[in-house]
This record gives structure tokens, sequence and C-alpha cells, in this order.
């Protein structure tokens, strides 16, 4: 995609924010975001910016996508958390065999799918396809989407595990549970989706095999350098990089307010003459940048080998995952930071501040952030130690 283009996209979506901020309450109370801003956001070309061109898509560089992203969490954690997962749905849809695309964007470029990765249903291989069933939690943005992406394994005859796939299953053969009911990230709608037995075609499987490799069937169509990425680099930043909005968001939120504030207990300073405060605002500013930084520069160079046609080291895999764990973790401890430092008028319900600490808090807790784990499979990688996750 041009920069042009790409501008474009993030200049109308800057255009967005203050509308988001306003409607971040109302989010939260309905427990899903409003069909006004999943709309907006799609004419402004936030879910294209990862689609194929073959479909009408912007095939963006993923920083443009991710700078996308946390401009939105900055004003709404619950809506640029949706924007991300339903955003990042079109790359994955892209690796996909080509008929399963058509199924989704043949008649309409602009349908929408949410996601449920977790292996909590059954898969059984049956003739041409899958039969699949079960129960799965935590699909976000859901009730703006006509098809969902279902993780399973897929068990043999013998009851053993062969391969985890991804299925692609349309609205019609599934049921929306309303269970979402949290303290963070209460507007994004994530519920339950269940199947109840459904018959899932072989080309709308896409199998981990495949996508670990980078040559999955949807590159017959597909030749963009932006399908040739794994998907353990491309998903899991789009978990951490609406924390690092909600993080910017946060800081921006504490700036403006503390500028004028006076800490009576203190006989009348202001927060801003205040040492302590300085420096948390310091300390707070510099975790979010390198969040940011390490965000960009791993992003650049998987481009760079995507672009060579050449194959993605380990080495660099492993280190994306390990900088994406610490991506959040840095933008909890500016938050966390910010909070401390803001006084107790903060923890008011309705302000923006303590929303981003519930909503960042609430994002810290999916399994793709697990810090330990991502942080053990580096070591193994540094130490020559052989490890089997194939998330990376």
């Amino acid at each position: 995609m041009s920069g042009k283009v790409g501008d474009e996209v993030l200049a109308g979506i800057e255009e967005l924010l203050p509308v988001l901020r306003d409607r971040a309450q109302e989010a939260e109370d309905r427990r899903v975001l409003s069909s006004e801003s999943v709309k907006s956001l799609e004419e402004a070309g936030m879910f294209r910016l990862l689609q194929p061109k073959t479909f009408g898509g912007y095939e963006a560089d993923p920083v443009t996508f991710y700078a996308a992203v946390r401009m939105i969490a900055s004003a709404c954690g619950s809506t640029g958390w949706v924007s991300s997962v339903l955003g990042v749905h079109p790359w994955q849809l892209a690796l996909f065999a080509p008929q399963a695309q058509q199924d989704v964007w043949g008649s309409d470029e602009n349908t929408r799918m949410s996601s449920s990765y977790a292996p909590t249903g059954k898969a059984t291989p049956v003739e041409g396809g899958f039969q699949l069933s079960g129960r799965w939690s935590f699909s976000s943005g859901c009730d703006h989407a006509t098809w969902v992406l279902l993780g399973g394994m897929v068990w043999g005859a013998d009851g053993k595990p062969q391969d985890y796939r991804t299925f692609l299953v349309p609205r019609s053969e599934y049921e929306i549970v309303d269970v979402w009911d949290t303290v963070g990230l209460r507007g994004t709608g994530s519920n339950d989706i269940v199947v109840k037995g459904t018959f899932i075609p072989e080309y709308r499987a896409l199998s981990i095999v495949d996508t670990a490799k980078c040559a999955t069937p949807g590159h017959e169509i597909n030749k963009s350098s932006l399908y040739k990425l794994p998907w353990g680099s491309i998903f899991p930043y789009a978990i951490t990089t609406p924390i690092i909005g909600m993080a910017t968001g946060a800081y921006e939120t504490h700036v403006a307010m503390q500028r004028e504030r006076v800490r009576v207990a203190y006989l009348g300073q202001k927060t801003a003459e205040d040492p302590f405060a300085q420096v948390r605002v310091g300390e707070a500013s510099s975790e979010i940048d390198a969040a940011w930084a390490q965000l960009e520069l791993n992003m650049r160079e998987l481009m760079r080998y995507a672009d060579a046609d050449e194959k993605i080291p380990m080495p660099l895999r492993l280190r994306i995952r390990r900088d994406q764990v610490k991506a959040t973790g840095r933008s909890i401890n500016a938050i966390d930071r910010l909070f401390e430092n803001s006084g107790a008028r903060v923890i008011a319900m309705g302000t923006p501040l303590q929303r981003f600490w519930r909503d960042a808090h609430a994002g810290r807790v999916h399994a793709i952030n697990d810090p330990e784990r991502a942080l053990s499979m580096y070591g193994q990688g540094e130490f020559g130690v052989p490890f089997t996750d194939a998330w990376v």
C-alpha cells in the first residue's frame, strides 16, 4: 500500500478520536461497541489495512496497522481492542485457501470475522472436511462479525491429537451467548461462541503447521510479502498494541490533569512542581516509548526478510515474542505509575484514567501475554535447548 493511502487512513482515524473518547463510557455501560463506532472505523479504512488487494484491501505495512490500533486505544481501550482483533483477521483469512476467502468476501468485501483460538471444541475428520462442535470464550467484537475463526484440535480415530487448526465458521452455524460482564475491557462484547455440530470443508480449516512454516494455501493468490510473516509474530502484537495505546491515552490524560492539580496535603504545591511526580512521568513515558520502539524495529526487520523472500530466522521470531510480552509489561508499569501519581479523585467511576487502568490489566491476562512462557522460549533459543511451542 502506498504511504499516501496509509496516511489517509491514519488521518481519518485521528479525526474519529474525540467521538470514540466520548463514547468510551457508553461502550463500557452497554458492554459492547456501538454499531456507529464500528461503521465509522470501517469507513475510515481500519479493517482493510491488512486485507489483501485481491478483495479490496490495502495490504498495509504492519506498522501502519499497529499505529492505527494504538491511536484508537488511546481514546477508548475497548474500541482499540476490538479494532485490533477484527482488523488482524483479514490478514489471517488471506492465508486460507482462495475458496475460503471467496466465501467470506465474495459478496461483501466489508465482511468481518471475530475469533476464539483456545482449542476448547472438538474437530473430528470426516469425508471432505471436519465435524466441529463445542463452546469457545472471549470472542471480542463478535456482535459486529458474521463469521468466526475458531481454534480446535483435530482428533484421530485413535483418540490422539493430529493437528491444531483454525476453523472458519459462518454466522448461521453458531450461537452467541451473552456472558461478558467484567471489570475491564467491558465494551469489547467478548462473548461465548457455541457450535452444535457443523460440517467444515477442508478448505476452511487452516493448519498451524502451515502458518508456522509461513507457507499457506492463500499464497496462491496473495503474493505480497505481508502474507509471508509468521502468525506467531503478527497476532501477539495485535493483543499488545491496544495495551500500548491504553498506556498512551492514560499518559495524555494524566499529564493534562496534573498540570493544574494542587496537592492540598503538601501545602498547596502544584503537582507539576513536585519532583517526585516529574520522575514518575519520566519513567512512564520512557516505558511507553520503549514498548513502541521495539515493536517498530521488529516489524521493520521482519518485513525486510519477507520482502527479500528469505526465511525468517528463529532468533528474530523469538525476539519478537520476547519484546511483545515485555511491551505489555512496560505499558502496565507505566499506567500503574501514572495511576499512583494521580491522587484519590482518579478512583471515581467514569474518569478516563481508571478505565485505562482496568482495561489494560484486563488485556494483560490474555494468554498471549504470558511473560514467563515467552521469555523461557527466548532463553531456550539462546541456550540451544529444543522447544516445541508453535506460537512463535
